[in-house]
Protein backbone atom coordinates (compact mmCIF):
# COMPACT_ATOMS: atom_id res chain seq x y z
CA UNK A 1 0.00 0.00 0.00
CA UNK A 2 1.62 3.46 -1.38
CA UNK A 3 1.64 5.94 1.21
CA UNK A 4 0.19 9.25 0.46
CA UNK A 5 1.66 12.48 -0.11
CA UNK A 6 0.78 14.78 3.09
CA UNK A 7 1.02 17.94 0.71
CA UNK A 8 -1.82 17.06 -0.78
CA UNK A 9 -4.05 16.85 2.36
CA UNK A 10 -6.55 20.13 2.87
CA UNK A 11 -4.92 21.35 6.07
CA UNK A 12 -1.16 21.78 4.40
CA UNK A 13 -2.82 24.04 1.71
CA UNK A 14 -2.35 27.62 1.72
CA UNK A 15 -5.64 29.13 3.78
CA UNK A 16 -6.61 31.06 0.70
CA UNK A 17 -6.51 27.40 -0.52
CA UNK A 18 -8.86 25.67 1.97
CA UNK A 19 -12.61 24.49 0.99
CA UNK A 20 -13.09 24.99 4.87
CA UNK A 21 -12.01 27.86 5.78
CA UNK A 22 -13.33 29.39 2.15
CA UNK A 23 -16.79 27.98 3.85
CA UNK A 24 -16.11 30.02 7.30
CA UNK A 25 -14.91 32.87 5.89
CA UNK A 26 -17.17 33.52 2.43
CA UNK A 27 -20.27 31.18 2.88
CA UNK A 28 -21.53 28.30 1.89
CA UNK A 29 -22.38 29.24 -1.92
CA UNK A 30 -18.98 30.39 -2.54
CA UNK A 31 -17.51 26.92 -2.60
CA UNK A 32 -18.09 24.71 -6.01
CA UNK A 33 -19.09 21.58 -5.95
CA UNK A 34 -15.66 19.93 -6.05
CA UNK A 35 -14.92 22.61 -3.14
CA UNK A 36 -17.64 21.20 -0.78
CA UNK A 37 -17.23 16.58 -1.80
CA UNK A 38 -13.39 17.59 -0.96
CA UNK A 39 -14.55 18.88 2.76
CA UNK A 40 -16.28 15.46 2.53
CA UNK A 41 -13.29 13.29 1.71
CA UNK A 42 -10.26 15.77 3.45
CA UNK A 43 -7.76 14.57 1.43
CA UNK A 44 -6.72 13.38 -1.85
CA UNK A 45 -4.12 10.72 -3.49
CA UNK A 46 -0.44 10.85 -3.92
CA UNK A 47 -1.14 12.45 -8.13
CA UNK A 48 -3.88 14.70 -6.92
CA UNK A 49 -5.43 16.97 -4.07
CA UNK A 50 -9.06 16.72 -2.68
CA UNK A 51 -10.54 19.16 -5.19
CA UNK A 52 -8.76 17.99 -8.17
CA UNK A 53 -10.23 13.98 -6.95
CA UNK A 54 -13.63 15.65 -6.46
CA UNK A 55 -13.39 17.13 -9.98
CA UNK A 56 -12.06 13.83 -11.49
CA UNK A 57 -15.19 11.90 -9.95
CA UNK A 58 -18.26 15.04 -10.34
CA UNK A 59 -16.61 14.46 -14.16
CA UNK A 60 -17.45 10.68 -14.47
CA UNK A 61 -21.26 11.36 -14.54
CA UNK A 62 -21.32 14.84 -16.31
CA UNK A 63 -20.75 17.16 -13.53
CA UNK A 64 -24.15 16.05 -12.06
CA UNK A 65 -25.18 15.29 -8.49
CA UNK A 66 -28.53 13.55 -9.09
CA UNK A 67 -25.98 11.07 -10.77
CA UNK A 68 -23.30 11.33 -8.30
CA UNK A 69 -26.22 10.65 -5.66
CA UNK A 70 -26.76 6.78 -7.24
CA UNK A 71 -23.13 6.04 -7.67
CA UNK A 72 -22.70 2.87 -5.66
CA UNK A 73 -19.47 2.05 -2.87
CA UNK A 74 -18.00 0.09 -4.90
CA UNK A 75 -18.25 2.59 -7.81
CA UNK A 76 -16.68 5.55 -5.42
CA UNK A 77 -14.22 3.32 -4.11
CA UNK A 78 -12.81 2.59 -7.87
CA UNK A 79 -11.27 5.99 -6.86
CA UNK A 80 -8.04 5.54 -6.16
CA UNK A 81 -7.81 7.62 -2.99
CA UNK A 82 -11.75 7.06 -2.04
CA UNK A 83 -11.33 4.24 0.78
CA UNK A 84 -14.82 2.75 1.94
CA UNK A 85 -15.35 5.64 4.71
CA UNK A 86 -14.85 8.40 2.55
CA UNK A 87 -16.97 6.51 0.07
CA UNK A 88 -19.19 6.41 2.96
CA UNK A 89 -19.41 9.69 3.64
CA UNK A 90 -20.10 10.56 0.08
CA UNK A 91 -22.86 8.47 0.21
CA UNK A 92 -24.44 9.82 3.31
CA UNK A 93 -24.12 13.82 2.49
CA UNK A 94 -25.70 13.45 -1.14
CA UNK A 95 -28.63 10.84 0.79
CA UNK A 96 -29.14 13.84 3.22
CA UNK A 97 -29.52 16.39 0.36
CA UNK A 98 -32.03 14.07 -1.12
CA UNK A 99 -33.79 13.96 1.76
CA UNK A 100 -33.51 17.75 2.60
CA UNK A 101 -35.10 18.47 -1.09
CA UNK A 102 -38.04 16.04 -0.57
CA UNK A 103 -38.91 17.50 2.30
CA UNK A 104 -38.43 21.31 1.24
CA UNK A 105 -40.88 20.30 -1.87
CA UNK A 106 -43.79 19.22 0.23
CA UNK A 107 -43.36 22.16 2.78
CA UNK A 108 -43.53 24.34 -0.03
CA UNK A 109 -45.70 23.32 -2.42
CA UNK A 110 -49.65 24.93 -2.20
CA UNK A 111 -52.36 22.51 -2.91
CA UNK A 112 -54.95 23.48 -5.45
CA UNK A 113 -56.07 20.25 -7.51
CA UNK A 114 -56.04 16.43 -6.61
CA UNK A 115 -53.23 16.04 -9.70
CA UNK A 116 -50.82 18.06 -7.11
CA UNK A 117 -51.88 15.44 -3.98
CA UNK A 118 -50.86 12.70 -6.60
CA UNK A 119 -47.34 14.04 -7.76
CA UNK A 120 -46.43 14.74 -3.88
CA UNK A 121 -47.59 10.75 -2.92
CA UNK A 122 -47.14 8.66 -5.61
CA UNK A 123 -43.37 8.08 -5.32
CA UNK A 124 -44.30 7.21 -2.05
CA UNK A 125 -46.69 5.05 -2.46
CA UNK A 126 -47.26 4.34 -6.12
CA UNK A 127 -45.46 1.27 -6.61
CA UNK A 128 -45.91 -0.22 -2.91
CA UNK A 129 -46.65 -4.09 -2.84
CA UNK A 130 -48.65 -3.45 0.20
CA UNK A 131 -51.67 -1.00 1.21
CA UNK A 132 -50.66 2.26 3.11
CA UNK A 133 -52.84 5.10 4.39
CA UNK A 134 -51.12 8.14 4.78
CA UNK A 135 -52.77 12.48 5.90
CA UNK A 136 -51.36 15.20 4.37
CA UNK A 137 -52.12 18.50 6.91
CA UNK A 138 -52.66 21.46 5.37
CA UNK A 139 -53.02 25.26 6.68
CA UNK A 140 -55.32 28.18 5.28
CA UNK A 141 -53.55 28.38 2.61
CA UNK A 142 -53.64 25.25 1.29
CA UNK A 143 -49.91 24.49 1.97
CA UNK A 144 -48.51 21.00 3.38
CA UNK A 145 -47.27 21.53 6.91
CA UNK A 146 -46.75 17.57 7.69
CA UNK A 147 -47.71 14.63 6.17
CA UNK A 148 -47.57 11.26 8.37
CA UNK A 149 -49.11 7.33 8.02
CA UNK A 150 -51.71 6.48 10.07
CA UNK A 151 -51.28 2.65 9.23
CA UNK A 152 -49.60 -0.08 7.03
CA UNK A 153 -50.52 -2.97 5.57
CA UNK A 154 -54.18 -2.37 5.28
CA UNK A 155 -56.93 -0.21 6.22
CA UNK A 156 -60.01 -1.02 8.49
CA UNK A 157 -62.34 1.66 10.71
CA UNK A 158 -61.26 0.20 13.68
CA UNK A 159 -57.58 1.16 12.35
CA UNK A 160 -58.06 5.24 12.21
CA UNK A 161 -57.27 6.36 15.86
CA UNK A 162 -59.90 9.94 14.93
CA UNK A 163 -58.47 11.49 18.98
CA UNK A 164 -54.75 11.27 17.54
CA UNK A 165 -55.45 12.53 13.83
CA UNK A 166 -57.43 15.01 15.52
CA UNK A 167 -54.62 16.13 18.31
CA UNK A 168 -52.05 16.18 15.64
CA UNK A 169 -53.73 18.60 13.38
CA UNK A 170 -54.31 21.05 16.36
CA UNK A 171 -50.66 20.75 16.95
CA UNK A 172 -49.70 21.59 13.95
CA UNK A 173 -52.13 24.53 13.48
CA UNK A 174 -53.93 22.60 10.22
CA UNK A 175 -57.17 23.59 9.40
CA UNK A 176 -57.75 20.72 6.82
CA UNK A 177 -56.23 17.41 5.59
CA UNK A 178 -56.30 15.11 2.82
CA UNK A 179 -56.42 11.25 3.02
CA UNK A 180 -54.51 8.87 0.98
CA UNK A 181 -53.97 5.60 0.27
CA UNK A 182 -52.72 3.42 -1.83
CA UNK A 183 -54.70 0.07 -3.71
CA UNK A 184 -51.83 -2.27 -5.07
CA UNK A 185 -54.64 -4.14 -6.81
CA UNK A 186 -54.19 -1.53 -9.07
CA UNK A 187 -57.69 -1.03 -8.67
CA UNK A 188 -59.47 2.46 -8.59
CA UNK A 189 -62.76 2.05 -6.95
CA UNK A 190 -63.29 2.92 -3.24
CA UNK A 191 -64.03 0.26 -1.29
CA UNK A 192 -66.72 0.49 1.53
CA UNK A 193 -64.11 0.33 4.23
CA UNK A 194 -62.42 3.67 2.61
CA UNK A 195 -66.05 5.49 1.98
CA UNK A 196 -66.13 4.91 5.87
CA UNK A 197 -62.90 6.12 6.96
CA UNK A 198 -63.57 9.28 4.86
CA UNK A 199 -66.92 9.86 6.85
CA UNK A 200 -65.71 9.01 9.85
CA UNK A 201 -63.05 11.87 9.82
CA UNK A 202 -65.05 14.09 8.07
CA UNK A 203 -67.63 13.81 10.97
CA UNK A 204 -64.87 14.65 13.57
CA UNK A 205 -63.34 16.99 11.88
CA UNK A 206 -66.71 19.23 12.17
CA UNK A 207 -66.94 19.36 15.54
CA UNK A 208 -63.44 21.19 15.35
CA UNK A 209 -63.44 23.08 12.18
CA UNK A 210 -61.42 20.86 10.59
CA UNK A 211 -62.20 19.70 7.28
CA UNK A 212 -61.47 16.56 5.26
CA UNK A 213 -60.43 18.32 1.66
CA UNK A 214 -60.15 15.14 -0.16
CA UNK A 215 -59.51 11.21 -0.12
CA UNK A 216 -57.61 9.91 -2.95
CA UNK A 217 -56.89 5.93 -4.36
CA UNK A 218 -53.10 5.92 -5.40
CA UNK A 219 -51.82 3.55 -8.17
CA UNK A 220 -48.85 3.64 -9.62
CA UNK A 221 -49.75 5.98 -12.57
CA UNK A 222 -53.71 7.02 -11.84
CA UNK A 223 -55.66 8.02 -9.25
CA UNK A 224 -59.13 8.49 -7.70
CA UNK A 225 -60.60 11.83 -6.10
CA UNK A 226 -63.55 11.60 -3.78
CA UNK A 227 -63.79 15.67 -4.14
CA UNK A 228 -63.46 15.38 -8.13
CA UNK A 229 -66.06 12.80 -7.65
CA UNK A 230 -68.16 14.58 -5.56
CA UNK A 231 -68.62 11.41 -3.31
CA UNK A 232 -66.29 13.16 0.18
Amino acid sequence: MQEKSPSFSIKNWNQIDQPREKLRDKGKSSLSDAELVAILIGSGNRNESAVDLSKRILASVNNNLNALGKLSLKQLMAFKGIGEAKAITIVAALELGRRRGGEEVVEKIKITSSQLVFQVMQPILGELPHEEFWILYLNNSNKIVQKNQLSKGGITGTMVDVRLVLKNALEVGATGFILVHNHPSGTLKPSEADKQITQKLKQAGESLDIKVLDHLIVTEKAYFSFADENIL
